[in-house]
């Protein structure tokens, strides 16, 4: 058999009590659980319910729910590091389903019809001060406008993004698709203030009359390590190079480029000095490839396009073109331990791509506002800082620094400022139990192999254009059908047509199911038949 299929037929449990006799011991109930690919997503996309519509083929429906949590399909689809695809129970079969390839369908397709956000909350004549235009700040002001508050936006540079313009290259972000989700935001009539940097926010708050402040300020400031050099040496921080090929400008950086990290913002630093004119790209990392921080796809990718990589090393000193490395071994706890053996690279040019910081100095002076070791600020369980009135989120607090996270804590901190302006409390709903694959009965499904995104011309590796193709309509309509419903009824009927005596009964379309106590058995036919485990058996002992 081949090892991507998989034997379809049911087991035998022999150990299974029996369930019908005289009496009967346990009934069917119909259960809504959590898919683990909604569990995982950091902005709480209700993805199985997007996808349900997307199979359906009505596309703008799906969008119309995916947007409800991310107004940001077309970016995500392209940038986010799916970890729901990671989490998608349908791994255990043979392949997850693709759910960032039809993500980015929707986002494209909704920029080609121009479908726009319709707010349908009455104005409440609150206003409310975003700083920062990155992925956080720009979510938090779609969702606290959706609430009914008016929010303008202040951005120190000068174009909406921030590091999704900065520090994500166009050849994964066309700038394009982002200006034009960006652009929505306006239209539903959040203000946008470019090249305004704050640096007196409660001055700033009084002087517009905010009403709340949410701070989204984005790591955009390199981290520091101390590397001897000469003054010859040409060191570069990752950011800064990423941040000037971001808005065309082309720094020098010679033949030759050393990349000292093993983080994405690495291998982006590398893709892109290859694409700056560079004929070697070498990343220096100090561990192995199991423990590199940079996901698997992006490392992949990288090398694909030529990027080479020195495992195991570290950088000592850079003394004109010449940089000397050490070599490491990974000790019982995967720390480095320098050998004493060392080599020297020859390099026109060192990148640094050991993290990034947050500038929070302009903060110091707000009373309350207190801060972390590492510079983050320090916010309560409803993204409150200690001062009244002024929340944070995004790269600002302690948190993973993704694209999707930043997005997440937008919308959870629209909801609690929204709560604090309205004088309400603003509490979550309870989630419902997840469903792993584990606890699933899968009596039915289709051995459906992935749809693949093709790689666009290799030309594109020589300059910015998009490199990964997006999926056909029909291609992401068949993914989308991929899709088990993880523990979420979709009426396919399979329990109403199993049962022997009449039991189950249907309330009509988007009502789902009922079961007749007086008729059941307590066969669980119904169980045994439901493709998504939307069905338990309830013990009546």
């Amino acid at each position: 058999m081949n090892k991507n299929q998989h034997d379809m037929s049911g087991v035998v449990d022999l150990m299974r009590p029996q369930t019908t006799g005289s009496e009967r011991k346990s009934h069917p109930i119909y259960v809504d659980l959590l898919p683990p690919c909604n569990e995982a997503c950091p902005a709480g996309e209700n993805i199985q319910s997007w996808l349900a519509h997307a199979q359906a083929g009505d596309y703008y429906e799906a969008w119309l729910e995916l947007t409800k949590n991310n107004p940001f399909p077309a970016i995500h689809g392209r940038v986010c590091y799916h970890p729901c695809e990671t989490a998608c129970n349908r791994v255990e079969l043979n392949s997850s389903v693709s759910i960032h390839a039809v993500e980015r369908f929707l986002g494209d397709k909704a920029l080609e019809e121009n479908w726009q956000f319709q707010k349908n909350i009455p104005n409440s004549g609150k206003r409310v001060m975003v700083i920062g235009a990155g992925p956080s700040g720009l979510s938090a002001a779609y969702h606290l406008a959706m609430l009914g508050h008016t929010v303008e936006i202040f951005e120190a540079g000068p174009v909406s993004g921030g590091m999704l313009h900065f520090g994500i290259p166009a050849y994964r972000l066309p700038r394009d698709i982002l200006q034009k989700e960006v652009d929505r935001l306006i239209t539903l009539g959040i203000k946008i203030n470019l090249n305004h940097k704050i640096t007196d926010v409660l001055n700033d708050q009084k002087a517009g009359n905010f009403d709340a402040v949410y701070l989204a300020i984005g790591a955009q400031a390199g981290s520091n390590i101390n590397i001897p050099a000469r003054d010859s040496a040409k060191i570069l921080d990752a950011v800064d190079v990423l941040k000037k090929a971001g808005v065309g400008e082309k720094p020098l950086l010679g033949r030759k480029v050393v990349i000292y990290g093993g983080g994405n913002t690495a291998m982006d630093s590398a893709r892109t000095a290859k694409r700056l004119g560079a004929d070697d790209a070498i990343i220096v990392y100090r561990r192995d490839q199991n423990h590199m921080p940079a996901h698997q796809f992006e490392v992949e990718e990288a090398l694909e396009e030529g990027v080479k990589i020195k495992w195991l090393s570290t950088i000592k000193n850079m003394d004109g073109t010449n940089i000397t490395i050490e070599k490491v071994v990974l000790n019982d706890e995967g720390k480095p331990v320098p050998t004493g053996e060392f080599e020297t690279l020859s390099a026109d040019s060192l990148i640094l791509a050991v993290g990034q910081t947050t500038e929070t100095d302009f903060l110091r002076s707000v009373d309350g506002v207190e801060f972390k070791k590492d510079g983050t600020v320090i916010v309560d369980t409803h993204m409150q800082t200690g001062h009244a009135g002024i929340f944070a989120g995004g790269d600002m607090v302690p948190a993973d620094r993704t694209v999707t996270t930043a997005v997440g804590h937008g919308k959870k901190a629209a909801h609690y400022v929204n709560a604090w302006l309205r004088d309400t409390l603003y509490q979550p709903a309870a989630k419902h139990r997840v469903i792993h694959y584990q606890g699933m009965n899968l009596p039915i499904y289709s051995d459906a192999t992935k749809s693949e995104q093709e790689e666009l011309s290799l030309s594109n590796r020589d300059n910015f254009n998009e490199v990964i193709e997006g999926l056909t309509e029909r291609q992401a309509q068949y993914e989308a059908k991929r899709c088990l419903s993880c523990g979420n009824c979709y009426e396919c009927d399979n329990c109403y047509a199993a049962c022997p005596e009449g039991a189950i009964k249907k309330l009509g379309v988007g009502l789902g199911y009922s079961v007749d106590l007086d008729k059941c058995t307590g066969c669980a036919a119904c169980y045994e038949q439901c493709p998504c485990h939307a069905i338990d058996m309830q013990s009546e002992i």
